[in-house]
Parts: structure tokens; C-alpha cells; sequence
């Protein structure tokens, strides 16, 4: 398709399966797509219409509306790490009891995985729109009253799923986009963006201000309530109907649940390496403070700002490698991004100095930055774009789970064994994705992701070539 029949395409939210007659687009609704024409079975195979972020003020309200709520949800996650060892000053409790604040997140990472395909169907983008900030708020208001300890667990689940049902929905949307690897550049670049000034705003409350951790809450109450009024306004129209209308009858009327999508392995694949992905990601930005602090005797406000650097290199090696990544593929560039990412995770581990090991870990979170929008890009190469919706979703919050599983196992073995034990735990987790990412389909060159599916690769299969080439030379 051209790209001036695109920019005349009338559709705000998900990409329509048909093809749509320019002449009579300006007279349509825009939440409304024609599904009156017939579709030949060449149309049905052929790749669906790309929206544009920029095609209507619509869609650029929502688009950056999804960039604000990348934003809270970066804060949201980046400050825990930041507060974390004044929490457990604060409760005087030990390391696995406060690394329970990262392990109920992942109930409601969980739930969202499992109801995000459900909650597009019933009520659209605007169920998720509403949703997601209102679970925020539910999870965040209790803490400004700063309760005992055990119910702080409780009520971050509900910030899961919050957190889980957005993170899945936008990265469904934006990721079926033109340029979809910019977009999601960007908007990963805003959960960065939020977990570097999160942690920022969070130590200086606490270091410099003499505030109580509980304090900043009150901060990200305001800056929720206006996300849930930002997005319920941008996405109001988005609705259910306007969601089957599109996606129904493009699957002839069935809709295709997370059970279906389930059965397909690249759904899996997908959602270890994102599992394993967010849990490094987390677990570095979760306890490099408390590693400072405790092992290279940072002093506190110090301490605080390494974790900001790792969030900053993170945040522009998403919008600055986005523009690189689908340039070279997929599949070549997030093996170079994770080979360079573990010599760097080795050297912050074995360089015994405050300098060096700040300046590894920016270098690590740069090269880390694009492999979760790169995972989504790599989703919607390989399957059907009737799958996109919830193999995405899941993949998105069952990943995001590792926000709260790992960072959880790193608390309770830094119990007995210090928590030095986060710098081999996130090398092994590093290393595991890199496997996981060499099972995808797909070769090293560009557009060999839509080659694989063209030509029906399977799981393993590019692994299987070279083992099979490696053993043919040695015999």
C-alpha cells in the first residue's frame, strides 16, 4: 500500500483488516471502519493497514497519552528501587520481607495476562483506559498513610495490574503501527524517561528534603489522577463495538481468545525472554541503590543518582537504537545488544570501583533499552495480526512479571548471601534470553523475521541450521 492511501486511512484504533475505498473515507466516522465490501482471499492474507501516530489528531492524542502512562508506570517502578532501603529502615525489617514489594506486583502482572484479550473485548481501549489508572490509584493511595508493612504487599497488586493491563494494550497498538520500532522506541523511552526521574524526585525527597519515603506518593497521586483523565478522554470513543467491529470479522466472527494464542510457541518464546528481560531490567533498577550503598560504600544521594544513570542510558538507548534496530533486523540487532549488555554486566560486577561500576551500569541500561519494543516488533513479523491483540498482551504483562519475580528471588538470597548476589543472577538471566531470542524464526539478516513466516519457519529451526552445519564441518 502507498503511503499516501495510509495517511487517508480513517481508522483511530486497531489496524483494520480490510482494505478501504480512499473516495469515500473523509465522509466516514472515525471510529468506524466499512465492513460492507467483500474481501477476496488474496485481501485476507495480505498484511493489514498500517496506522500512523500522526494521521489525525485522534491518534496523536492517544499516542501521546500512551507515552504519559509509560511515564507513571516508569515512576512508579523506578522509585521502589530508590525507596527501597529507607522502606526497610522505616519497618526495620530484612531483605526478603521488603522484597515482597516486588513480588505481589507480579499477581496483578499475572491477572493482566490472562484478562487483557477479555477486557479489549467487553469494553475496548476505553475499559483500559479507565482501568489502568484507577488500579494505579488504588494501589498508591494507601501507602501516603504509610500502614504496617503487611499491607503494602496487598495493594501494590493492585498497581500490577494496573501497570500490566496498559503495558499490554499500547504495546498491542502502537506496535502494529508504520514504524513501529520508532514508536515503540519512544514509547519504552517514556517508561525510562519515568524511571529515571522517578527515583530522582524520590532520593532527593528523602536525602536533601528529609522527607519520609511515603512522601513522594503523594506526588504520584496528582500525576494519576490527571493520566486518568487524560486517557479516558483520549481513548472514550475507542469502544468495544469499535474493537469486534474490527477484528470479528476479519476472523469470521470468532474472537480470538488468549487460550488459542497460547498454543502457538512463539507466544512463549516471546514471553520468557520478556519475563526474563523485565526481570534484569528491574532487578538491576530495583537494588543497584542498595548494592551502592552496601558494597561500593556510596554515599546515599550518590547511590541514588547510579540507579538514575542506569534509567537515563536506558531511556535513550531505547530512542536512540530504535532508529537502528529495524535497519540492520531484529534478530542481528538484539543478539549485538545482549552480547554487548553482558560484557557490560560483567564489568559493573568485577570492577571494584564507585566511577566505573556508575559508568557500566549507564552503558547496560543503554543496551538493554531496546529489546522489549524490539520483542513487540519481532511479535507482529511472526504471527497472525488476529494474534496480535493477545499474544502481545500477554507476552507484554507476563513479562512483566519479572518486574516482580526476580527482583523478589534477588531480596530473599541477598538474605544469607548478600546482595552481591545481583550481579550473577542478572548475568544468568542475560544469558538466558539470548538463547531464548536465538529460538525466535527468522535469520540474522533484515526481513528475515517476515521470511520466516512466509516460508512457515518453526520455533528452534535457525538454531537447529547451525548446529547442523557446525557438527557437518567437524565430521
Amino acid at each position: 500500500m502507498s503511503t499516501a492511501t495510509q495517511d487517508h486511512v480513517g481508522v483511530d484504533t486497531y489496524n483494520s483488516p480490510r482494505k478501504m475505498d480512499e473516495s469515500i473515507v473523509p465522509a466516514r466516522d472515525p471510529e468506524k471502519v466499512d465492513l460492507s465490501e467483500e474481501t477476496t482471499d488474496e485481501e485476507a492474507s495480505a498484511p493489514p493497514l498500517q496506522q500512523r501516530w500522526n494521521q489525525s489528531a485522534t491518534n496523536m492524542f492517544r499516542f501521546f497519552g500512551t507515552l504519559y502512562a509509560f511515564i507513571l508506570m516508569g515512576m512508579t517502578d523506578g522509585a521502589v528501587g530508590a525507596l527501597l532501603p529507607y522502606i526497610e529502615t522505616y519497618y526495620s525489617i530484612s531483605y526478603t520481607a521488603v522484597s515482597l514489594v516486588f513480588l505481589s506486583p507480579f499477581i496483578g502482572y499475572t491477572l493482566a495476562a490472562l484478562s487483557n484479550s477479555l477486557v479489549h473485548h467487553h469494553f475496548g481501549q476505553a475499559g483500559i483506559a479507565v482501568l489502568g489508572p484507577v488500579c494505579r490509584l488504588i494501589g498508591i493511595i494507601p501507602l501516603v498513610f504509610h500502614p504496617p508493612y503487611p499491607v503494602l504487599p496487598v495493594v501494590l497488586a493492585f498497581t500490577g495490574y494496573g501497570n500490566g493491563i496498559e503495558d499490554s494494550a499500547w504495546n498491542a497498538w502502537i506496535g502494529n503501527m508504520h514504524n513501529a520500532n520508532e514508536l515503540l522506541g519512544l514509547l519504552h523511552g517514556a517508561y525510562g524517561l519515568g524511571a529515571t526521574i522517578g527515583p530522582l524526585i524520590a532520593t532527593a525527597m528523602v536525602t536533601k528534603g528529609g522527607l519520609e519515603w511515603y512522601k513522594f506518593y503523594y506526588v504520584m497521586i496528582g500525576l494519576d489522577g490527571a493520566g486518568l483523565i487524560f486517557l479516558t478522554a483520549a481513548f472514550w470513543r475507542a469502544t468495544a463495538q469499535v474493537y469486534r467491529d474490527q477484528f470479528l470479522d476479519a476472523t469470521g466472527g470468532k474472537r480470538t481468545t488468549t487460550r488459542t494464542v497460547l498454543k502457538e510457541p512463539i507466544t512463549w518464546i516471546l514471553a520468557m525472554f520478556l519475563l526474563g528481560y523485565v526481570g534484569a531490567e528491574v532487578s538491576l533498577g530495583g537494588w543497584i541503590t542498595t548494592f551502592m550503598l552496601r558494597v561500593r560504600n556510596a554515599e546515599p544521594f550518590l547511590a541514588g543518582l547510579t540507579v538514575t544513570f542506569f534509567w537515563l542510558g536506558l531511556t535513550v538507548g531505547r530512542v536512540v537504537l530504535g532508529f537502528v534496530t529495524g535497519r540492520i533486523g531484529e534478530k542481528l540487532a538484539i543478539t549485538i545488544y545482549l552480547v554487548l549488555s553482558i560484557v557490560m554486566q560483567v564489568l559493573y560486577w568485577t570492577v571494584p570501583n564507585f566511577a566505573a561500576s556508575a559508568t557500566f551500569a549507564t552503558f547496560l541500561g543503554f543496551f538493554l533499552g531496546p529489546l522489549f519494543p524490539a520483542a513487540i516488533v519481532a511479535a507482529t513479523k511472526l504471527l497472525p495480526s488476529d494474534y496480535h491483540v493477545s499474544a502481545i498482551g500477554f507476552a507484554a504483562a507476563f513479562g512483566g512479571g519479572g518486574a516482580a519475580l526476580f527482583p523478589f528471588a534477588v531480596g530473599a538470597i541477598a538474605q544469607s548471601k548478600g546482595v552481591e548476589v545481583l550481579q550473577p543472577i542478572c548475568l544468568a538471566i542475560l544469558i538466558f534470553i539470548l538463547l531464548m531470542w536465538w529460538f525466535l524464526p527468522g535469520g540474522l539478516k533484515p526481513g528475515g523475521l517476515e521470511k520466516a513466516r512466509e516460508e512457515g519457519e518453526k520455533v528452534g529451526d535457525g538454531v537447529r541450521k547451525v548446529v547442523k552445519k557446525v557438527t557437518g564441518k567437524r565430521n
